[in-house]
């Protein structure tokens, strides 16, 4: 219906509404909508209607259209109070309008600089009535343009049809922690299928079928929320009592306190940005220089109807194979990380909810193209509209996917564009199939017009060791195919058509920085030394047999941290002691006999398991996690302890205890080991809580040697959660709180001869090596990818001057000072 359309009432950016720097837009007070920064300087009517309201300073209009949706165009923040200057109004109250009639003039230089923000509201104020089914943001809109598409409320409400049998209802409240996201929804609807019935969760005036994981979890539900399971079917009673139960269970992620509303997230402020430059946020670090090469659009023309429906379906069912094979191989072929994106794509393929709904588009007379395009836009509107960054993250997997089977059904090539060798890749944005299909070294850098710094290809691009900046804005869209760009991300800044001084001062650096990258490759197999000749052994923290092939091929001198959580993650059941033995030894022989410390299992807090009972805990980081969830569990512990110890040859593998806070556990881990036959086995402690460090010298005396975590040192010494956004900018492990910690813990093995190890974030950070060094630190374990690197640091430090160093350090009184005396001590010994 025409009138669920609402248009662009003003020529300018779209953008999300929590973009408006004013809570009562951004929090959906007024209503849902979406938000446009004008360009432009006339407000049209979005739709046709009567104009309800006209505030008499003109800065506002509302329209009621024939469905009944009464939109609010605001123009401006805090513009009531100019009292009307600067504006002019075109129509009245109770006037009718058709869509694009001009309604307000206003003077953009006069109400732009009095007005706290130009930013101009488009808002749906009944939203009790309305849904917004799909919106426009991030990109430039036209007058009439379409901005968003509405959805009756009660349209949504589903009836049971007479004969299904009696409707069941149950009302429970989400005890999860983290609210119902893929991995618990993926269990609901695994249950719902062992039954007839059809089963759907509601909350409020919404509803997903439970079947569908992308469904379920486009209802955002939160810890807390109460909803209501409510089935129909010759089972129906059941099938509420069974998934009611399981939601009722936690699954291995409940707490007894309700979370509170998110914080406002802290975003990293950009660069200034110097003349002939723009600035964006560094997603990935690194220096490229090249010519820009946009991506070009690949999406087919979509046409709407079809007259033969069944050949459409056949070529839809087709279209869904091509691309699955497709995802496969790319698997197969890929990193680690890669794999583990492409298995999510595949598992949203695979999605009901949407295969259903575009055979249902298709059944109705439409061609597979717009059927698929129409299921995968109503899924990404909710995930979008949800205000979850994490589910509004997946709709960019879901549009990946609906471009890869318009492309299949058009027959066209799923592999990537081709681009010259050592391009600056630009993009409004980018999805993860588009830079997967790439040829290795195709680009050598990416900057996008738009993008998150966490988003799936962020990760991808930092995997590649590529730079990477996002959120530069619409000034990209300026650059020039084939114009010279120099893409700092280090600085966060895209230097356009640079000055010769500038190119060739950067072409220095680059050189310079490829040097000591390549000398530091060709040195990696020597080992590690500072240049007084004191021995530092660098180790590289693993997760995969995959990390360890790169960590030998880099030059790793061991492992100092062989994480074993991959092995228990995403599954019903622990696994067994053969299945983890194999694991393991797969392992050990990339290593080639280098040590290989194994930390137990580190689970609970942050990292639940469903098939782990934990009962609920009013704070589960500071609960039953770590070495407590295995102690508790004495038969896991055993058969961990005892896969371990069936590695060969006997000794490669050490076993290392997380979080460790008193010499009790030490001692109960050390018996558990010896019941396994592994007296002669060393056993280590990590040093990741402030109660561990400041009574390592007691540890130190009964184990065999200490492995310092720094990144749940820094949050538990701090008292910061390094998982929330509100407060990331001040978790900082160069914080002299948390070095004097290291410090002691260092100490107190040195007491009793006692290896210290450093395995945390801050041993791959170039600015914590010398501190850790002077500290006391003996190894180091980083990421596989860093460890030439490390190894060239560690080469060019004097251990008199780390010491000095990590004295001056220990008396500052803040992370950013620390900071700064290092890269003036790293400027010297440049």
């Amino acid at each position: 219906m025409a009138d669920l359309i609402i248009t662009a009432p003003v020529k300018g950016w779209a953008a999300p509404l929590e973009e408006v720097p004013d809570p009562v837009f951004a929090d959906r007070m007024m209503g849902d909508g979406v938000a446009i920064h004008p360009t432009g300087s006339t407000i049209h009517a979005p739709c046709d209607g009567v104009i309800v309201a006209l505030h008499a300073a003109g800065h506002a209009v509302t329209i009621r259209n024939e469905a009944g949706a009464e939109i609010l165009v605001h123009t401006g923040l805090e513009t009531v109070a100019l009292g009307g200057k600067g504006f002019r109004a075109l129509a009245g109250d109770g006037a009718s309008v058709s869509r694009g009639d001009p309604l307000i003039e206003f003077d953009i230089d006069v109400v732009g600089q009095a007005a706290t923000s130009l930013i101009t509201p488009v808002v749906v104020i009944n939203s009790d009535a309305f849904r917004i089914e799909r919106r426009t943001t991030g990109k430039m809109v036209g007058v009439g343009e379409a901005l968003m598409t509405l959805a009756p409320i009660a349209a949504e409400a589903r009836d049971w049809a007479a004969g299904d049998g009696e409707a069941h209802r149950r009302t429970i409240a989400v005890p999860l922690v983290h609210g119902i996201h893929a991995r618990p929804a993926a269990r609901i609807g695994e249950c719902a299928r062992g039954f007839e019935a059809e089963v759907e969760i509601v909350h409020g005036e919404r509803r997903a079928n439970v079947r569908s994981a992308v469904a379920l979890m486009g209802l955002a539900l939160k810890q807390g929320d109460e909803v209501v399971i409510e089935a129909r079917g010759t089972d129906a009673r059941a099938a509420v009592q069974a998934v009611g139960d399981l939601i009722a269970s936690g699954m291995g992620e409940t707490s007894t306190t309700l979370a509170p509303a998110p914080a406002p997230a802290v975003e990293r402020p950009l660069a200034e940005a110097p003349p002939g430059a723009l600035a964006g946020v560094a997603a990935a670090p690194g220096l490229a220089i090249g010519p820009a090469a946009w991506l070009k659009s690949d999406l087919p023309e979509i046409t709407r109807h079809a007259t033969d429906p069944a050949a459409e379906r056949r070529a839809f069912e087709a279209a869904i194979e091509s691309v699955r094979a497709h995802i496969e191989a790319a698997a197969a072929r890929g990193s680690v990380v890669q794999r583990q994106i492409l298995e999510a794509h595949l598992a949203f393929l695979a999605d009901e909810s949407l295969i259903v709904t575009a055979l249902h588009y298709i059944g109705i007379g439409h061609t597979a193209g717009f059927a698929w395009s129409e299921a995968i836009a109503e899924q990404t509107a909710t995930l979008r509209g949800s205000g979850n960054a994490r589910f509004a993250e997946r709709a960019d997997d879901l549009e990946d996917l609906q471009r890869q089977v318009l492309l299949a059904l058009a027959g066209r090539d799923l592999a990537g564009q081709g681009f010259a060798p050592g391009s600056i890749l630009l993009a409004d944005e980018l999805l993860p199939s588009q830079l997967i299909g790439l040829e290795p070294g195709a680009i050598a850098g990416v900057a996008l017009v738009r993008g998150g710094a966490t988003s799936h290809v962020a990760i991808l691009v930092a995997s590649m060791g590529l730079p990477m900046l996002v959120a530069t804005g619409m000034p990209l869209t300026a650059v020039a195919q084939g114009e010279t760009l120099v893409l700092d991300a280090d600085a966060g800044l895209l230097h356009l058509d640079p000055s010769a001084d500038t190119l060739t001062s950067h072409y220095d650096r680059l050189a310079q920085l490829q040097s000591r990258k390549a000398a530091a490759l060709a040195a990696a197999q020597e080992p590690c030394r500072t240049a007084d000749g004191t021995r530092i052994e660098l180790f590289a923290n693993l997760g995969s047999v995959d990390d360890a092939t790169l960590a030998v091929s880099r030059g790793a001198e061991g492992s100092g941290l062989l994480r074993t959580e991959f092995l228990f993650m995403d599954r019903a059941t622990a696994p067994g002691e053969d299945e983890q033995r194999a694991s393991y030894q797969a392992i050990a022989e990339a290593m080639d006999e280098r040590p290989v410390i194994v930390r137990l299992l580190d689970i609970g807090g942050d990292k639940p398991a469903p098939w782990l009972p934990i009962a609920p805990e009013k704070n589960p980081m500071l609960g039953v996690r770590g070495i407590r969830a295995t102690l508790a569990n004495p038969a896991l512990l055993d058969t961990q302890i005892r896969a371990i110890l069936g590695v060969q040859p006997a000794g490669q593998c050490r076993i290392m205890a997380p979080m460790i806070a008193s010499l009790d556990e030490l001692r109960a881990v050390r018996a558990a080991v010896a019941r396994a036959g592994g007296a002669s086995t060393q056993v280590g402690v990590m040093i990741e809580t402030p109660a561990a460090a400041a009574t390592a010298d007691l540890i130190a005396a009964e184990a065999d040697f200490l492995s310092i975590g720094t990144n749940d040192l820094t949050q538990y010494t701090l008292a910061m959660d390094r998982e929330n956004s509100a407060i990331a900018s001040g978790i900082d492990a160069l914080h002299p709180a948390v070095l004097r910690l290291i410090g002691h813990s260092c100490d107190g093995g040195a007491r009793h001869g006692k290896t210290v190890g450093v395995c945390g974030g801050l041993a791959s950070d170039p600015l914590g090596i010398p501190l850790l060094i002077g500290l006391g630190a003996t190894e180091l374990s980083t990421t596989p990818a860093y460890v030439p690197e490390a190894k060239a640091l560690v080469r060019r430090l004097d251990i008199a001057r780390c010491r000095a160093l990590a004295g001056e350090a220990l008396n500052l009184g803040s992370a950013s000072e620390i900071r700064a005396l290092v890269r003036a001590f790293m400027g010297e010994i440049a």
